[in-house]
């Protein structure tokens, strides 16, 4: 048993069982024992790997599309150049790297990344290789400036709660224990207001997940770009509407147990894209867009050509395989999708349907 499932089992045994919401928080971010807080977990040696790390034009990419709002914007003198969760820095150096080629634009930009990891923030600072970089703990100290902002698989990572409908209301899916082990179970069925909009698509036994905590960051990110002007493109796995038990582990690169061995695995839920829109007050949403179709408008295939040219052997097989996995439909061409972000009447960010 590790020490956070000790924790979490004697809090059980006090107060009573815990939602999804809970554990998620303590699994990720416990100060002490939370997975985020302790580790590096990207790459070959840790247990995932995001889009940035399998290859530099994911980052030139997004790079370009932001200099693209950026310039159809006017060109604003002094902007916050911003990501959330930004793993090690990877996607914001390449960012960094391509809008060098664009007038202007990185002498306007002041660089600002979400990051509650220490362990992750060291390793941006090291990857950014001294240029100037606030970090912040949340959305909500972003600088009132035009924001220009990145979302790679942030939200999947933010604490969800789940709801199976039952003839009587809603009941919660709540965390308990069963001698040493966790095990779930399900909270007494209400009427919950939150979910009155799901009765008309959902039956008796359904599944429906809420992530509470993505609400008030998509209305900071939308509040500074209805008043100052930016964009903000938001990458992850998910759909327009949530439906059903989406919960999973990851651990050394492998589908894992939720409930095993709490702050060892990484813990990620399907992202709602409809609540994000709901909670954008004040901008215009792009259409929901696979990640494939994204990248092929914004030109990734041509630019994996122009690289390939430079590349034999094993050098170029992987960089055919990263091609691959980034924008084939088996891989995560159709999974992840691609919502932005734009002032109302702007342009809608390049490579997305208004």
């Amino acid at each position: 048993m590790t020490p956070l499932a000790q924790l979490l089992t004697r809090r059980i045994a006090a107060a009573g069982p815990i939602s999804i919401a809970e554990y998620m928080t303590d699994c990720l971010m416990h100060p002490q024992f939370g997975y985020y807080a302790t580790r590096d977990p990207l790459g070959i040696d840790g247990d995932f790997t995001t889009a940035p790390e399998i290859s530099q034009m994911f980052g030139e990419l997004i790079g370009l599309a932001l200099a693209q709002a950026w310039v159809d914007q006017g060109c604003p003198d002094r902007i916050t150049l911003a990501e959330l969760g930004p793993g090690r820095g990877t996607c914001m150096a390449d960012i960094l790297r391509t809008v060098r080629a664009v007038p202007g634009l990185l002498g306007a930009a002041e660089v600002h990344l979400v990051e509650a990891s220490p362990v992750l923030r060291a390793r941006q600072r090291d990857a950014l290789g001294g240029r100037p970089v606030t970090w912040h703990d949340g959305a909500d100290t972003l600088p009132d400036a035009p924001l220009f902002l990145i979302a790679n698989e942030f939200f999947d990572a933010l604490p969800i709660r789940q709801f199976i409908r039952h003839r009587d209301g809603w009941c919660e899916r709540l965390i308990g224990t069963d001698g040493d082990a966790l095990t779930f179970g399900l909270g007494t069925p209400a009427p919950l207001a939150l979910l009155d909009h799901r009765l008309g698509d959902t039956r008796p036994g359904d599944l429906v997940e809420t992530c509470a905590p993505a609400q008030p960051v998509i209305a900071e990110i939308s509040r500074r770009i209805a008043a100052h002007g930016g964009a903000a493109l938001v990458i992850d796995y998910g759909d327009w509407r949530s439906q059903g038990d989406t919960l999973q582990a990851v651990r050394a690169h492998a589908a894992t147990d939720p409930l095993a061995d709490p702050g060892e695995a990484d813990l990620t839920a399907h992202v709602d894209f409809e609540a994000l829109a709901l909670a954008a007050a004040g901008t215009g949403h792009s259409k929901l867009t696979t990640q494939g179709v994204f990248l092929e408008r914004l030109g990734i295939t041509q630019r994996a050509r122009a690289l390939s040219e430079q590349l034999g052997g094993i050098a170029l097989e992987s960089h055919i395989a990263a091609h691959r996995r980034l924008t084939h439909p088996a891989e995560m061409g159709s999974l992840f999708k691609v919502f932005g972000l734009t002032p109302v009447g702007s342009k809608p960010l390049a490579g997305l349907d208004p």
